[in-house]
């Protein structure tokens, strides 16, 4: 049987999977903060880890994804100022814009999806616990992690004392024993949210969440956890850190999580997508411009997830040609039907996903089935099996080949000239005005048939395609 194996991030290494229960696979994502719509580089690691599970359920019977919400935040905070919206409002409204993306994207929803401020009481006795344990301490309404109380502190990321402090941008104020300390829990004024706690009214830090929703939704330690590169440091090594030294495993730095992956930046001209530097393109633009959540997907996964992926429209337009060739050799060969691929079947199969993820590898299988069910020389037999071996890879791909119909049918819908979408819908505004009602809903029934849906509107007529 083939051996799954991921990179490790804590050891650096190409390591076989090793469950810690085998009936039972416990896997966390950070998820994100709802203060806005989410950009494509978010989905890139939300694409990723919905992979991860659908792989790993491959071969275990049960998986247990847990990706969080942040709704506690002082970005947050900085937009209900900004829009005079009260947060819950704010957290709630993007929240479900963010799933409907992700489903968008092909992504089934976690099987838990905690939410920060429901965990808040959990998070004061994790904090407890570290004071209780020499590991933070109280200052100035503050609660901080002692960075220097934990000597294996940097082991994620490798990083030295100097690049720790740097790379955390690190407010140097007086409440700290030292510059690398960080906040566990802060104080909060009138007119901001808080919380009741022994160290007065206030709010939780943002990596003592993660610490806390993994490992009451998941137990400890879990099998794997991972997010994007850029939570590496210092969220990920602040979590490692609260994790082990409040339950007294200073000296394991696996004892929070055994596996840790991270996927590479989503760039634009080789520069890092980020909300700071202004070259985002959100998910929600580029579905409104037509592209297919699909083909979103597919070009999330055409590079290495370890690797950066350059978004480009170009890249986009390979991914429909590959999309749309896919769901018609599926569609063609429906007749074909399938067969049930046996165990070690199935491996060989899926051997390039079981291979730390290696979707390049698994596109190019896919490309190679393709042009065996295309050739006319393969019997109805081989194709029984090609068919079923490119539907597998697909399923656990995320490619979703159930939506094949309707996904060429809307392909075709895009070929349609848009100058006669226009005189058509011209004729009909004038027929309207003339009181010509039966030759205006002929003309809607004609756009219809087109694959066009009207919207009228006090400035006029607008249409989108079906």
């Amino acid at each position: 049987m083939a051996q799954i194996q991921f990179t490790n991030s804590l050891t650096r290494k190409k390591e076989v999977f090793e469950p810690l229960d085998p009936t039972h696979i416990r896997l966390y994502a950070c998820g994100p903060t709802v203060y806005d719509y989410a950009h494509l580089g978010n989905a890139r690691m939300a694409v990723i880890f919905d992979l991860l599970r659908n792989v790993l359920e491959t071969r275990y019977e049960k998986v247990t994804y847990v990706s969080n919400i942040t709704d506690i935040d002082d970005k947050i905070m900085t937009r209900a100022k900004e829009t005079g919206k009260d947060i819950s409002d704010i957290t709630k409204l993007y929240t479900a814009i963010y799933n409907e993306d992700m489903a968008a994207l092909g992504n089934r929803a976690p099987t838990i999806q905690p939410h920060a401020t429901d965990h808040v009481a959990e998070m004061i006795a994790q904090i407890e616990q570290l004071i209780d344990a020499g590991h933070a301490y109280e200052s100035d309404g503050h609660v901080l992690f002692h960075v220097p109380s934990f000597p294996k502190y940097g082991g994620l990321s490798g990083r030295s004392r100097d690049e720790q402090i740097a790379g955390a941008r690190v407010e140097v104020a007086s409440y700290k024993k030292d510059a690398a300390d960080f906040v566990l829990w802060k104080p909060s004024s009138e007119d901001e949210p808080g919380w009741p706690s022994p160290w007065g009214r206030g709010r939780p830090g943002w990596h003592i969440e993660c610490s806390v929703m993994s490992e009451k939704h998941l137990g400890l330690p879990f099998d794997i956890h991972g997010g994007g590169a850029d939570l590496k440091f210092p969220h990920h090594e602040n979590e490692i850190a609260q994790s082990c030294c409040a339950h007294g495993n200073e000296g394991d730095l696996s004892a929070f999580a055994k596996t840790w992956i991270h996927n590479g930046f989503l760039t634009v001209e080789g520069e890092k997508m980020s909300k700071s530097l202004g070259n985002f393109t959100l998910i929600r633009d580029v579905l409104d411009e037509g592209v297919d959540g699909i083909v979103i997907r597919l070009a999330l996964l055409s590079a290495s997830y370890k690797k950066p992926l350059d978004w480009s429209k170009e890249l986009i337009s390979r991914m429909e040609k590959m999309l749309k060739r896919i769901y018609t050799v599926i569609l063609d060969t429906a007749e074909i039907g399938t067969i049930d691929l046996s165990e070690t079947h199935k491996n060989d199969v899926l051997a390039a996903l079981y291979n730390d993820l290696n979707t390049p590898q698994a596109f190019a299988d896919i490309h190679r089935l393709l042009s065996d069910l295309e050739r006319g020389d393969v019997s109805s037999e081989d194709k029984e099996v090609l068919r079923s071996e490119l539907l597998l890879l697909c399923d656990t791909l995320g490619l979703k080949p159930e939506n094949a119909e309707n996904y060429l049918n809307k392909a075709d819908a895009s070929t349609l000239d848009k100058a006669l979408v226009q005189k058509l819908i011209t004729e009909r505004d004038a027929a309207k005005q003339n009181k010509d009602y039966a030759r205006a809903d002929a003309l809607r029934d004609e756009l219809k048939d087109m694959g066009i849906a009207l919207k009228d509107g006090p400035e006029g007529t607008t249409w989108e395609r079906l």
